[in-house]
């Protein structure tokens, strides 16, 4: 007899769903387990955000561009599929933040913004001495109230002062987040800062003590291996790799969902060609709106209607190298609110990553939009490359237009974890595991935006899936996908 397969259905092709549909398929052959997989995507590629161009030798991303080394999860899965020789670490250099249209160094030993090491903070020109003396306060200050959520803003405000947070820190966190840091929960973006200000009171000792030492740069003058990673070939080349491993029909791409029911012990689930799949599971790989629509009727899901997301956009400017006259050495700058620019950063891409540039050019990818300030994105492209380039003859010396300009806009692609976004999204999983059990969460609106936290999440659902199918694989076998 036949033994009735199960169907899965993963909903949303980005990294997290088809990190969901590797394991579970790779899970699947090696146990033999009766299940049947359906990755159901709206748009007709997978990847999400992860999409690069490659153009007259350049290797340009319109996404994400990289993640920290030390994140193994995509290290893993990088191996899984075969991209683990294109793996490669990013050139290290100077970096700078732009105040008062001037770059300053970092201060060395700052991490996130946060001084580790006293001499750095004292000497540089980014704070004025009563800023300095008011960073000091974080030795005698005492630790927040346990447990409490707050806003990022509030949390290195109290610890640090408003100088240290507005030229140093916000720059670096809220471009991560693309979002205000006024608003952004320490507790669901950074609770390592939290931790280590209970553990240490002081925040400044405890990052000190809690970071490993960083090892001693080459004697021989050569710079070190950089903290992150990428692939030469681009990270859409990962997303590509790992769909080359899905069997052919699992995949359907250009179906969006339109609603899911609940009906019996299974899911119905109504595509906007007028066709339903019927399914015993999902997980919802979805940004926080797409899954409050698909699941409408669930009053619920309503908490995610209120959540909001920034738009932004990429401006990656190509030039022969004599277009620079003013040649800095380092990767790149972050930018102060308090200066007058509309870019919030600029990496000098082909000193960071060398593989994305061909010799004697110049590739700089520049960020606009923030929260509070998203109408550039609405811009033409012409009309944003000009602001662009207005913005960086300021601190660079721009001879020449670009042999080609790319602009990516990511409109409200940004998720906001603001202030209780843990407690608001542990209240939504209960009412799900309560009430549709069976259905997972993944993806960047919920737990981590980064492409690793992505993947994580994506293993977590494989996870959740196998035991609440209750197939034939121990907990430790699923836990060793």
């Amino acid at each position: 007899m036949v033994e009735e397969k199960q169907k899965v259905a993963i909903i949303g092709g980005g990294i997290a769903g088809l990190t969901a549909a590797f394991y579970l398929q790779k899970t699947m052959q090696e146990n033999n387990l009766p299940i049947e997989i359906k990755l159901i995507e709206a748009s007709h590629r997978l990847g999400g955000k992860m999409q690069t161009v490659v153009r007259d030798g350049f290797t340009i991303e319109r996404g994400p561009d990289s993640f920290l080394a030390r994140k193994v999860s995509i290290v893993k899965l990088a191996k899984e599929v075969g991209m683990e020789e294109e793996l490669v670490h990013n050139s290290t250099g100077n970096s700078y933040v732009l105040v008062n249209e001037q770059l300053y160094s970092m201060p060395g030993g700052s991490i996130m913004g946060i001084p580790t090491e006293i001499g750095p903070f004292i000497t540089t020109g980014l704070f004025s001495l009563p800023g300095k003396i008011r960073a000091a306060a974080d030795f005698i200050l005492p630790r927040s109230e346990s447990g409490k959520d707050q806003s990022l803003g509030e949390f290195f405000r109290r610890r640090l002062g408003d100088e240290v947070v507005e030229n140093l820190i916000e720059p670096l966190l809220s471009g991560i987040y693309a979002g205000d840091i006024d608003q952004l929960s320490l507790m669901a973006t950074f609770p390592q800062f939290y931790q280590v200000e209970q553990k240490y009171r002081s925040l400044i000792l405890g990052m000190k003590k809690a970071t490993p030492t960083q090892p001693k740069k080459p004697e021989n003058g050569e710079k070190g291996k950089g903290a992150f990673l990428t692939f030469k070939s681009g990270l859409q080349s990962f997303a590509e790799a790992i769909e080359a491993h899905l069997e052919p029909n699992s995949i359907l791409l250009g179906h969006r969902v339109e609603k899911i029911s609940k009906i019996d012990q299974k899911y119905e689930i109504d595509l906007n060609n007028g066709e339903s799949l019927t399914v015993d599971c999902i997980v919802a790989a979805t940004p926080h709106k797409v899954t409050q629509s698909m699941f409408s009727q669930y009053r619920f899901f309503d908490p995610f209607k209120l959540v909001p997301s920034t738009s932004v956009a990429t401006v990656a400017l190509a030039f022969p190298e004599q277009a620079i006259k003013k040649d800095i050495d380092g990767t790149g700058f972050v930018v102060s609110r308090n200066s007058d620019y509309s870019i919030t950063a600029c990496t000098w891409t082909h000193k960071k990553w060398a593989h994305s540039t061909p010799k004697g050019k110049v590739l700089l990818r520049c960020y606009v939009g923030r929260a509070g300030d998203k109408a550039i994105v609405d811009l033409s492209d012409d009309q944003i490359v000009k602001i662009v380039l207005d913005d960086l003859k300021k601190t660079m010396d721009i001879t020449m237009e670009p042999d080609f300009a790319v602009v990516s806009r990511w409109k409200n692609a940004m998720p906001q974890y603001t202030v209780g976004h843990k407690q608001r999204l542990e209240t939504i999983k209960q009412h799900v595991a309560a009430e549709l059990p069976g259905v997972f969460l993944a993806g960047a609106s919920y737990e981590g935006i980064g492409v690793p936290d992505c993947i994580d999440q994506g293993e977590i659902a494989v996870k959740s899936v196998i035991e609440y199918l209750n197939l034939s694989i121990s907990i430790k076998e699923a836990v060793q996908l």
